[in-house]
């Protein structure tokens, strides 16, 4: 019923008395002024101004609509401030989830560029594997996912990529960590089937999926001995010679331990990483500006893949998860 340009006619009319006076403020003209003003005594159902001689003056509803004004009209200025700095990078939100080895390396490398592109958007983290991150961005509890996806494993139920946008950043070989004192520790290539005998050292579930049919197709099934998600702690099992383990290659050159021998394996195992938003969350300058910094510090160490550029013109295509 009442909008802010209305109040912004009655606040000036309070102001400077007449018609004509209020329209030079405002920058209106005087005819313009007293249509709004018969508009809004419309809308209300009473009379707002009434003439005093040659001036004008409020009725007590108009002073009551006058008296709301200033606060009314100050809430809008500072929350078109607010957003004016949102949408102009120089404040803003994200927040971001991912899996525990990209907060070890690529993370790290996004928010420092992030930061320095765009020092007043503030970021929050929290470590998630991808079946948690994409049913929390499902459910509007975080603005950018980094998550990743093995070669021939269909995504769960929860992992689905259906509807979200999604950027590619690279596909990392998986590697065997063994011992130095591993009789194949020497080898250039390991075939699994060859580690049948030896004890593993399992991560997450996907993880642990992914060994499993690893091995299936070499033809056995992994003696799992411990299980841990961290991956310091599984280096510190191998290097100790109470284990194996497949490990991606980026988990390998980020917390390398000098105990610890990468071999390549026979098998083709790969794991692809991206990064994930929603189509309307894309379009937010803060979350656009974080999945660009995602992907530029995926380029700047040699590990991104995918061309695409969230700062296009061009409309991406999700990438679906393999």
């Amino acid at each position: 019923m009442i909008d802010s340009g209305a109040l912004r006619v009655i606040k000036a009319i309070s102001d400077e008395g007449s018609f004509t006076a209020a329209a030079a403020v405002l920058g209106l003209t005087q005819p313009a002024v007293s249509q709004m003003v018969r508009r809004l005594e419309q809308r209300t159902g009473t009379a707002l101004v009434e003439k005093a001689g040659r001036s004008v003056r409020l009725t007590e509803a108009g002073q009551v609509l006058a008296r709301y004004a200033e606060s009314v009209l100050s809430a809008i200025e500072a929350a078109e401030d607010e957003v004016s700095a949102i949408a102009g990078l120089r404040a803003g939100r994200v927040r971001l989830m991912a899996f525990p080895s990209s907060s070890a390396s690529l993370v790290p490398r996004a928010l420092v560029k992030l930061r320095e592109r765009h020092p007043g958007v503030q970021v929050s983290f929290v470590e998630a594997e991808p079946r948690e991150s994409i049913t929390a961005l499902r459910n509007g509890d975080c603005d950018v996912v980094v998550a990743f996806s093995y070669a021939g494993m269909p995504p769960t139920r929860e992992e689905e990529l259906d509807g979200l946008v999604v950027y590619k950043l690279m596909d990392e070989d998986m590697k065997v960590a063994l011992p130095p004192t591993h009789p194949l520790a020497t080898t250039d290539v390991v075939d699994l089937k060859d580690l049948a005998e030896d004890p593993w050292i399992a991560g997450c579930p996907k993880c642990r999926g992914h060994l499993v049919q690893m091995a299936h197709k070499a033809g056995f099934s992994p003696d799992v001995a411990f299980e841990t998600e961290d991956y310091t702690a599984v280096l510190g099992f191998v290097s100790q010679g109470l284990g194996v383990a497949l490990l991606p290659d980026l988990i390998l050159r980020e917390a390398s331990n000098p105990n610890v021998v990468p071999v390549a394996t026979k098998q083709e195992s790969t794991r692809s990483i991206h990064v994930v938003s929603t189509p309307d969350l894309e379009r937010v300058p803060a979350v656009k500006a974080a999945i660009a910094a995602l992907i530029d510090a995926a380029a700047d160490a040699g590990w991104r893949i995918d061309e695409s550029d969230p700062d296009s013109n061009e409309t991406e295509q999700p990438v679906p998860a393999t």
